[in-house]
């Protein structure tokens, strides 16, 4: 029997439908996605008429490789990470175990279970044995923020490959923390690591649905047999090449002043921040279910966990109107 499926940030129209209003005046917070997505390049009208051709890949992996570092590999583009993990369970050799770190994004251990792949679900690196294929870190995590230096990583990786397995790290959130990425190490020189990253993230632009893996070229080439022909658009590529080209430090800063006014208001109505990455901050409060309804009849959203009901987590306010509006609704919830 599958395992039912996770309820993720970004419902604002389920909200809406059970506390009211209508869905663009909400607040969404519910996210860790960059709530002012950059200025979209300009797109030529052949990338919109014609099937992606070879060249569009070509330039974005180009450019994926110069923003990421990569001298091994050519980051494989792909139709949002989220494709790449539905194909995870073929990675797993016949008879071996995986282990997810958790707690984190919850669509691994539902996925590669669905699969039929033995999933631990450990909660320390040194958990990790022999019998695991697979297995899963997202670094810097989701939701908690919790971060494993490179060394750490690499340390894993040598356990792991050593028993002809497969360490997947998952960077989704490391554009804002590029020191602490292996990404620039993943490639024909590492065999066994396996690194996803996000693009919409960092650069909000979630809805075109891009994301880039790093590994061994075989690896790389099994999974874009499993994604199909065509899986990534031609706008998509042409964006991605292009913006990853672009000098990204203002893209930064615009991060982290939104990210040091979020935790202010937090701060401000006695919350505590135990977690977070430069998108999302993570509360722990006895009152978390309270607060989430609360802010709920004030139509902000913000992302509820049913396997630990004290935690929410907050994405950033695009602008000091909606810091404005945040803080008057936690005052009145929590104050």
């Amino acid at each position: 029997m599958s395992a039912p499926r996770i309820v993720h940030g970004g419902g604002i129209a389920a909200a809406a439908a059970r506390f009211g209003g209508r869905p663009e005046d909400w607040l969404d917070l519910s996210t860790g996605i960059n709530p002012n997505p950059v200025a979209v390049p300009d797109v030529d009208v052949a990338a919109w008429h014609r099937l992606p051709d070879r060249h569009r890949q070509d330039a974005a992996r180009a450019a994926a490789a110069r923003y990421y570092g990569t001298t091994n590999a050519l980051p494989l583009p792909v139709p949002g990470t989220q494709s790449v993990i539905q194909l995870l369970p073929r990675l797993v050799a016949a008879g071996r175990r995986a282990a997810v770190l958790v707690p984190t994004y919850g669509e691994y251990a539902r996925v590669l279970g669905n699969a039929g792949v033995a999933v631990d679900q450990i909660s320390h690196l040194d958990e990790v044995t022999a019998a695991h294929g697979l297995v899963v870190v997202v670094n810097p995590n989701n939701p908690d923020g919790r971060l494993f230096a490179p060394n750490e990583l690499l340390a894993l990786h040598a356990r792991v490959s050593a028993q002809d397995g497969l360490l997947v790290v998952d960077e989704a959130f490391g554009d804002m923390q590029p020191q602490n990425c292996i990404a620039p190490l993943a490639g024909d020189g590492m065999p066994g690591l396996l690194v996803f990253r996000s693009f919409g993230k960092f650069f909000g632009l979630a809805g075109l649905r891009l994301g880039f893996v790093i590994g061994e070229t075989a690896v790389l080439e099994h999974i874009e047999d499993g994604l199909g022909p065509w899986a990534v658009s031609g706008p998509a590529l042409t964006i991605a090449a292009k913006l990853m080209a672009s000098d990204t430090s203002g893209i930064r800063l615009a991060i982290a002043e939104r990210k040091a006014a979020l935790d202010a208001a937090l701060r401000d109505v006695g919350l505590t921040v135990v977690g977070g990455t430069g998108l999302f901050s993570l509360v722990e409060s006895p009152d978390a279910a309270a607060i989430h309804e609360g802010l709920c009849r004030r139509h902000i959203l913000v992302r509820p966990f049913d396997y630990n009901p004290g935690w929410l987590r907050f994405g950033l306010a695009p602008d000091r109107a909606a810091d404005a509006r945040l803080a008057e609704a936690l005052a009145d919830v929590v104050g």
